[in-house]
């Protein structure tokens, strides 16, 4: 199962080198105030570690459970916003893209693309963010064994991507309930990727509070 993990280099850092690194931020971006004292916060906390840090913040929840709930503020705001944090923190940013056209548009601020767990199989869209020319994270869907995900890896290589990394998020677990198998770590370590962990999504409980999804923050910290 040992494979030769191919290091990707997202602006100042570099993940996948033997070295813990976070990426983290709020689920979306509710304003550039808080986008911005998160990153900060953050920042010093992962200074202080030695642990290189990547600011995370989506400009549209496409897959909201309810049609009424909060999505973000667009992808004109939301790139200005994460383009603010960049600038001013000082920290590379990532956010996760729906659509095949909104690659090149994310691909001018963002240092790293992020494609979604649902979403995760949808060729157009990984061969869009393949050719933009910036690494490329991909989070394993719900419904996906770990080795399946060498298609994914396929369809970015064959794109010419300039790096691939891949997240564990937990996996369908009957109704409303995900777990994390953390053998799949390894077992996409194996392709040759670095491999993520979510911890936060891994305690999600999926539709399990009516209208949105719920979970079990009290895991977190374990």
């Amino acid at each position: 199962m040992d494979a030769e993990v191919t290091p990707v280099s997202v602006a100042q850092h570099v993940v996948g080198a033997g070295r813990l690194a976070l990426i983290a931020g709020p689920c979306v971006i509710e304003s550039e105030e808080l986008c911005l004292r998160v990153a900060r916060e953050v920042q010093a906390i992962c200074e202080r570690l030695g642990i290189p840090y990547i600011f995370k913040a989506s400009f549209d929840k496409a897959n909201r459970t309810s049609l009424h709930s909060f999505r973000g503020p667009g992808i004109d705001e939301g790139l200005r916003v994460l383009a603010t944090v960049k600038r001013e923190v000082g920290v590379p940013v990532t956010t996760d893209i729906h659509e095949p056209w909104q690659a090149e548009r994310a691909a001018e601020v963002v240092d790293l693309l992020q494609i979604p767990a649902f979403l995760c199989r949808q060729t157009d869209l990984l061969v869009a963010a393949a050719r933009t020319g910036k690494p490329v994270n991909v989070k394993k869907g719900q419904f996906l064994a770990p080795w399946d995900m060498r298609h994914v890896v396929e369809k970015l290589h064959d794109s010419a991507a300039v790096g691939v990394m891949l997240t564990e998020r937990g996996v369908s677990f009957g109704y409303n309930t995900l777990v994390v198998d953390f053998t799949s770590l390894p077992q996409m370590r194996a392709l040759g990727v670095p491999v993520v962990f979510d911890a936060t999504h891994s305690v999600q409980l999926p539709g399990g509070a009516g209208s949105r999804s719920g979970g079990r923050r009290e895991f977190i910290p374990h």
